[in-house]
């Protein structure tokens, strides 16, 4: 998930408690403000009301227009004396006038008249629907929560973007940055110190691993190279001793054994060594390769040297692709993905291989798929095979890197698939 959007969405549940608790102090403060005002109207009523009886006055009548009633009972004075002097609560009323009950602030009070008569008053008048203002307060809550969260996703991500350009910028660089290849420097075009610090630090970092990389091919091409002569020598006395000395079957077979472990040794040896080559550069001449025509002619022989495992090998392709490459190179790639379909590939099982659209496809049948984040490293081996190096793929992965060329590796429908595309010209 991005950064931008995680930011989003801990907004929107930072938000909603927010004007959650924003809302229920609205409400609670809205109500509180509206008795207060009704509780003073009535008050000043109940002092009307109160104030003619006792002079003897005519009393307010029953319906003034307002909806507003009272009420006057005579009481004792043990239940006055158990009675609040004045008391204000909410309850329900009926109003004749329109035949339905509604709710109202009612007050509550006692007095007695200069004789010590006590009676009871009660004031009604009549106010507001608290569930129409609960509906009204919620729509208007979330109509605010929704204007209130896109405004802030919309300028936080503005700024964002903005504050966060260098960030952007080095990720672009690091997706770019390849071991090997001729690099640009870090961009630095920002004043912010902890971004200038990364930069400087990313850049660091990559010239260490440029360097260890240049050790690293350095050495294994000086090793490589200097391992030729004495393997060579060692071939050469295996054979000597073969055919120049008399030996026993044990000793016979042991020099076998000694001779097979050798090769696999030297063919190591020279694939790192090419490995090293092509990591270095030194295939700059290129010409006009057929690739069509390479696995036409690479295909059959590959029939043969595998055909004790009867693996059917179905192509399609074009009468043509001419490439621009190295020849050897063009050669190593299509042999090395021939070989592996070839060796992984069950007896009895088949091999597909196709070209269209500037992208060479070569599956085969297996059973498992396998790890596409290291199936191209060196020395990886999915299913061990005998006489198999490890370096196949990375040799396939080395010239594809070379003259750019994007290869990908999936499983479905239980074959092996690797797929190697040639750039628009």
């Amino acid at each position: 998930m991005k950064l931008i959007y995680r930011i989003a969405l801990r907004l929107s549940a930072v938000l909603i408690p927010l004007m959650a608790l924003w809302a229920t102090l609205f409400y609670f403060m809205t109500v509180d403000e509206i008795n207060d005002e009704a509780d003073d109207a009535l008050a000043d009523y109940s002092e009307l009301i109160i104030v003619r009886m006792l002079a003897g006055r005519e009393l307010p009548p029953l319906n003034s227009g307002s909806n507003n009633s009272y009420s006057i009972t005579p009481v004792t004075r043990e239940y006055a004396d158990s009675k609040s002097h004045i008391e204000y609560y909410d309850a329900e009323v009926y109003i004749p006038e329109k035949e339905e009950t509604e709710p109202a602030r009612i007050l509550s009070t006692i007095f007695c008249d200069n004789d010590d008569n006590y009676y009871e008053l009660k004031v009604s008048m009549p106010t507001f629907e608290k569930e129409d203002l609960v509906r009204t307060i919620l729509f208007w809550i979330v109509l605010l929560y929704l204007v209130l969260l896109l405004t802030l996703i919309g300028v936080t991500t503005w700024i964002f973007h903005r504050s966060m350009r260098p960030l952007y910028a080095l990720l672009h660089w690091l997706d770019n940055f390849t071991l090997g290849k001729t690099n640009t420097p870090v961009p630095d075009d920002t004043h912010i110190t902890e971004f200038h610090k990364l930069n400087v630090a990313a850049q660091e970092a990559a010239n260490r691993s440029a360097m260890l990389f240049e050790r690293q091919k350095q050495f294994i091409g000086n090793a490589s190279h200097e391992l030729q002569t004495p393997l060579a020598i060692l071939g050469n006395r295996i054979e000597w001793l073969l055919d120049n000395t008399e030996l026993n079957e044990k000793q016979v077979e042991e020099l076998f054994k000694m001779q097979r472990s050798l090769g696999h040794i030297v063919r190591l040896n020279k694939t790192l060594l090419l490995l090293t080559k092509i990591e270095n550069g030194q295939f700059p001449e290129s010409t006009e390769v057929d690739v069509a025509a390479l696995i036409r002619e690479q295909a059959p022989l590959y029939n043969e040297i595998y055909e004790s495992r009867q693996i059917d090998c179905r192509i399609d392709l074009p009468d043509r692709f001419v490439v621009s490459m190295n020849d050897s190179l063009a050669s190593t790639l299509i042999t090395n993905l021939l070989k592996n379909a070839y060796v992984h590939t069950e007896p009895g099982h088949s091999i597909d291989i196709a070209l269209h659209n500037r992208t060479l496809t070569i599956a085969n049948d297996g059973n498992t798929p396998l790890d596409a984040d290291h199936i191209f490293d060196r020395f990886y081996q999915g299913n061990k095979k005998e006489g198999s190096t490890g370096l196949g793929l990375a040799l396939v992965k080395a010239v594809c890197r070379y003259y750019n060329l994007d290869i990908e590796y999936r499983y479905t429908d239980g074959r092996h698939c690797f797929a190697v595309t040639w750039p628009q010209k």
